[in-house]
């Protein structure tokens, strides 16, 4: 317990408290059992402990990694009773997924100490999603994904904006900083702004070991996968990044792979909820899956400049960055006659000679141009999309 508290200690201090992330204000914190979780890298460790520094009697509270080397020896349902007799009142778990059994013993902990409060992260969406149906009427659970174009400016640049809902910005309501010039710093965040540890020392290499670690430990884990199903998750990847945005022929991919066809979606959709894609659904019912699937897309800007460096096209990189910033508060599908549909508007996406051609005869269509700083009428600048969270 001691070298526990030393870690904590340890990690405790070097957690800035500068910016918070969208998510931080969006939890229910008085929840006496809740989990955040997301793909690899989007700062949910960070948030955890920025809770704990700021909100969170220190001498009542601990935070542990379940994957320490303490719990060799010992179980989660140990800690949790040796904490609360010294009257510990907030146990945080990161990684739970990395922890067997976690989804029973979590459960254990709530029902047997009713004055302990359970705050855990999870790497690996797809874990923790799989184990929670045991949990579904103790916890809940938020999603969080990597930073909005706004978040981006306020953590690295040090430049404050408010969020603007979707109406806002189509009703030209997004107000500029003094001096403030967007293309300064847009091309910088569609290549690596996506993830907090951007500014990091050898991004490119850590973002691969992201891509590594979730093809080859989150998702094999979570579906029981051999190593060479595994490698076909690799080689389905490498095709996406090469194509997208595309609209997937099943039996053609498949054949490509020598995997079964009836297997492929699975596929698609262990990618999708562990953050390496976005698949575009025709039709919309708030459950991620429901609806066919129109289009592919690379989940990220900055893993499509990962996956296919320079020679990433412009165009695909418009429509992911659209689709990508406004999906966290809006449910996003296709549409028949433009890229992009969000309730009763459509959307255009293209640079700053893009035509009106496809929403000629449509009363809510807009054209998202890039290259552009402010928009007019039903012309909106991309950019603004990333101030949506």
């Amino acid at each position: 317990m001691e070298k526990l508290q030393a870690n904590f200690d340890a990690m405790l201090r070097s957690t800035p408290t500068v910016f918070h992330r969208y998510m931080f204000d969006r939890i229910n914190w008085h929840n006496r059992m809740l989990g955040l979780v997301g793909p690899r890298g989007v700062g949910k460790t960070t948030l955890m402990l920025q809770y704990a520094k700021e909100k969170l009697n220190r001498n009542t509270t601990l935070f542990v990694n379940a994957d320490d080397l303490y719990f060799s020896i010992h179980h989660l349902t140990d800690l949790a009773d040796e904490f609360a007799k010294r009257g510990g009142t907030h146990l945080i778990i990161d990684e739970i997924h990395k922890y067997k059994d976690w989804a029973r013993e979590l459960k254990l902990i709530y029902d047997y100490h009713a004055d302990l409060n359970i705050l855990f992260t999870g790497s690996s969406i797809l874990d923790i999603h799989k184990g929670s149906a045991d949990l579904s009427r103790r916890a809940i659970v938020y999603s969080m994904q990597g930073l909005s174009f706004r978040e981006y400016l306020n953590m690295f640049h040090l430049i404050e904006m408010p969020a603007y809902t979707l109406t806002d910005i189509l009703q030209h309501q997004v107000v500029l900083p003094d001096k403030f010039r967007p293309y300064v710093y847009f091309s910088s965040f569609l290549k690596q702004g996506y993830y907090p540890f951007s500014q990091e020392d050898q991004f490119n290499i850590r973002l691969q070991q992201v891509i590594n670690k979730t093809l080859e430990v989150d998702i094999p884990q979570y579906a029981d996968m051999s190593v060479s199903t595994a490698r076909k998750l690799k080689q389905l990847l490498t095709i996406i990044a090469r194509s997208v945005p595309f609209k997937p022929n099943m039996s053609s991919i498949a054949s490509m792979l020598g995997v079964s066809r009836n297997n492929l979606s699975d596929y698609f959709l262990f990618l999708e909820e562990a953050g390496l894609i976005a698949q575009l659904r025709n039709e919309t019912g708030g459950i991620r899956g429901l609806g066919k699937v129109d289009k592919v897309y690379i989940d990220n800007t900055a893993l499509m400049y990962s996956l296919g460096g320079e020679n990433t096209d412009t165009g695909n990189l418009r429509e992911t960055f659209f689709l990508n910033q406004t999906r966290v508060e809006q449910d996003v599908i296709t549409s028949d006659i433009s890229d992009f549909r969000i309730a009763d508007y459509i959307f255009e996406v293209g640079g700053k000679n893009k035509k009106q051609k496809q929403l000629q005869g449509s009363t809510n269509g807009f054209v998202v141009k890039d290259d552009i700083e402010m928009g007019y009428m039903n012309i909106i600048p991309l950019w603004q999309f990333g101030l949506n969270y």
